[in-house]
């Protein structure tokens, strides 16, 4: 008996622990790993970042969403990281220049370079944009229940222009970097200039 209650004495801590571990990983916070260049320059391919699943979303937030059935040529347990533009409800303009108006006030864009604004595709490509082309001077407005997110690396990113906006049950929560990342604060605490 008494054997019995030596193994639980040292084996109880561990079974507790994890259990604790398990919750916090389940409900508020786990790890997961920058997968490519979209988010470059403030975030590298392989990085590894903290996702916070109870934090708010706003515009200028970082996300972790599942991709799988957002993305036609995603996988399942594919998990893409993007900046949120636009909210449900808001009115998107993206013009040629790089300019991006969100509810007709101009979006500062600070994180990322003028170049970098105005690089990539203005096509939507999403069926459910249909015929809206960005930098045509058309405004397209995010449904209900759904986000419309961008790749800082806008050269290189498989974003809403392509799969359309994302659905608020496909987030998995919001990014944060450790303060070593010198660019911590464009990731963290990013707040929309206009």
């Amino acid at each position: 008996m008494s054997k019995f209650k030596e193994i639980m004495g040292w084996l109880w801590p561990i079974i507790l622990g994890l259990l604790i571990a398990l919750v916090i990983k389940t409900y508020f916070f786990s790890l997961v790993r920058v997968d490519g260049t979209s988010m470059y320059p403030n975030l590298q391919n392989n990085e590894l970042v903290a996702l916070f699943k109870q934090g708010k979303i706003k515009r200028g937030t970082v996300i972790v969403f599942d991709a799988y059935g957002v993305d036609a040529n995603a996988q399942p347990k594919d998990k893409y990281v993007k900046r949120v533009i636009g909210l449900p409800g808001d009115k998107i303009e993206y013009k040629n220049d790089g300019k991006l108006y969100v509810n007709g006030v101009r979006q500062s864009q600070s994180y990322i370079t003028k170049k970098q604004q105005v690089a990539g595709t203005l096509t939507l490509q999403a069926n459910e944009a249909k015929g809206v082309t960005l930098g045509s001077g058309q405004i397209f407005t995010v449904p209900k229940d759904k986000y419309f997110v961008l790749g800082d690396n806008r050269a290189a990113s498989n974003d809403s222009r392509y799969y359309g906006f994302v659905p608020t049950n496909k987030i998995l929560g919001t990014v944060k970097t450790g303060f070593w990342n010198d660019k911590a604060q464009v990731i963290n605490h990013f707040v929309p200039a206009n």
